[in-house]
């Protein structure tokens, strides 16, 4: 069975931009959460936004800080429950987190409206991630964009 390379055009067109995927997605909106957010508003960030489970943490002029995925959402509040025993590292982590802050990626990878979809897809792809923000000149979250929205798209 032959593998397929990454499309890098939809209907032949040379380079298609990540801002066409976005207009696509029109609408939809972005799960944002403030870094001072407390863990109960990231869950009922997470349960609200159904299309994603990643968050982008913000700060108080939109600038993307951090992310805040599922699965480590999931172990911080269920630990007890992922864990055979408890280590004293994590019962700290459990009393002194209280926001979002405390428990997001710093580190996170992220687009621009005019960066190429092909590219996008190789770095998602490089970094195994499955979601990525996608950030204006003066890196403030505009959208986010999912696998699944590059999969229907091209």
């Amino acid at each position: 069975m032959k593998r397929q390379g990454i499309p890098n055009s939809k209907k032949g067109e040379p380079h298609v931009k990540l801002g066409k995927v976005i207009a696509t997605l029109k609408g939809r909106k972005i799960p944002l959460v403030r870094e001072e957010s407390t863990i109960k508003e990231v869950i009922d960030a997470m349960v609200r936004h159904k299309h994603t489970r990643l968050l982008y943490v913000v700060d108080e002029d939109g600038k993307l800080l951090g992310t805040i995925a599922l699965g480590p959402l999931v172990r911080h509040v269920f630990g007890r429950s992922h864990e055979p025993k408890v280590h004293p590292w994590h019962i700290m982590s459990m009393i002194t987190t209280e926001m979002a802050k405390d428990i997001m990626e710093k580190n996170p990878i992220f687009a621009a409206e005019g960066e190429d979809v092909e590219v996008v897809l190789r770095r998602m792809i490089g970094r195994n991630v499955k979601e990525i923000a996608v950030l204006d000149n003066q890196k403030r979250v505009v959208a986010d964009v999912t696998m699944i929205d590059l999969l229907k798209f091209l």
